[in-house]
């Protein structure tokens, strides 16, 4: 494989939060096993060691959980000195880790700058909505915490993404998020619908993202990101970008965009191998490493199964004008013969195709100068 792109869970689902919307605790819920245990240093090295094996020109490492900053930061010295003794000539490696950022120190903070981990710090937007449901084990709010950490990080020069979960909350003040992440000075920010658990009506919940909320959300947005790439003040929102990255013929970003799933391994503590972070089932287990290489997972016939399933879309999705952009969406949406989300996607992409293209037109041309 020319590239490998992995999705550690160090720390399996463990997490110092109690995040009332949690996926990943959901999904959890329906392994006959809840938590997949602390990843060793053993398996750590037979996870580096064949990943350096397969990969032929780069390597990304993610981190993610539950929150992977409990695995210690020994475990991650430990990973670039493993690195150290398997990195092939020629292989470029990166890192990223996805954390909530209140576990972060000046060490930390120095770890991260000084070995240029992409660092994913989670905060919702607005204190109150974040301390709402981003809580700890005692039902405290954890802005105050995240805060100080992206603040260390800074510090540090460390590089960062906001990552914000849009629940029906953030949906329902989408002007007021985006300019209050502003504030915080990170140009680069991501907003992550949020998901309901695997089971039940859709959009009942408490945190439920209805495609109604969700449509209204991304026209907000939407409109202050263009009003600010207009005056010449750009922010990256990574869906946008996508959107304006597909149209300009360039590659997308991420899975759900791209339109094909199984870019990556999602390696659990214990060493088990999973196809997608939104599928870490039972049914859909590759392997475990120890047992069978990354190599083998990657051709099994439940990897193939998921990739094919993952490179189609709903039946609904067949001849729609939207298709191209929207990719048919991630199959964690899909509910039967639609994505739950498509009326969100299309009436978004009817309001914003017109300056998305003229954006895109623009990195077209620029692409065409530099090429002459």
């Amino acid at each position: 494989m020319r590239y490998v792109t992995l999705l550690v869970k160090p720390a399996s689902g463990r997490c110092n939060l109690r995040c009332r919307y949690c996926f990943y605790e959901d999904v959890s819920g329906h392994r006959q096993e809840y938590d997949l245990g602390l990843m060793s240093e053993e398996t750590l090295e037979l996870l580096v060691r064949q990943t350096m094996d397969l990969a032929q020109e780069g390597v990304n490492i993610g981190f993610q959980g539950g929150e992977p900053m409990l695995r210690g930061l020994p475990f991650y010295r430990k990973l670039l000195e493993l690195e150290q003794r398997y990195q092939k000539p020629g292989v470029i490696v990166s890192h990223t880790i996805q954390t909530n950022g209140t576990l972060i120190t000046p060490e930390w903070a120095e770890f991260f700058g000084e070995n240029r981990f992409l660092v994913g710090l989670s905060l919702d937007g607005l204190r109150e909505i974040h301390n709402g449901f981003r809580v700890d084990l005692r039902g405290k709010g954890s802005w105050s915490d995240a805060v100080r950490g992206l603040d260390l990080l800074k510090k540090a020069g460390a590089e960062v993404n906001l990552l914000c979960v849009v629940t029906g909350a953030v949906a329902r003040r989408g002007q007021a998020v985006y300019q209050n992440l502003k504030k915080l000075e990170v140009p680069f920010l991501q907003f992550i619908p949020c998901l309901d658990p695997m089971e039940g009506q859709r959009g009942e919940w408490p945190f439920s993202l209805t495609p109604q909320r969700y449509e209204t959300f991304l026209k907000t947005v939407f409109d202050l990101w263009y009003q600010d790439w207009a005056g010449g003040h750009y922010v990256s929102v990574r869906l946008f970008d996508d959107y304006v990255n597909l149209l300009a013929g360039r590659g997308a970003g991420t899975c759900a965009t791209t339109g094909s799933c199984g870019q990556y391994f999602v390696i659990e503590g214990d060493g088990s191998v999973y196809p997608c972070d939104f599928f870490v089932l039972d049914h859909l287990r590759l392997g475990k490493l120890g047992e069978q290489t990354l190599a083998e997972m990657a051709v099994s016939p439940v990897a193939q199964e998921f990739c094919i399933r993952g490179h189609g879309h709903p039946a609904q999705c067949e001849g729609c004008l939207w298709l191209p952009l929207c990719r048919g969406g991630c199959q964690r949406d899909w509910d039967g013969d639609r994505n739950y989300q498509c009326s969100a996607l299309k009436g978004f992409f009817e309001y914003a195709y017109p300056r998305l293209n003229q954006i895109a037109q623009m990195e077209r041309q620029e692409m065409e100068r530099r090429r002459r």
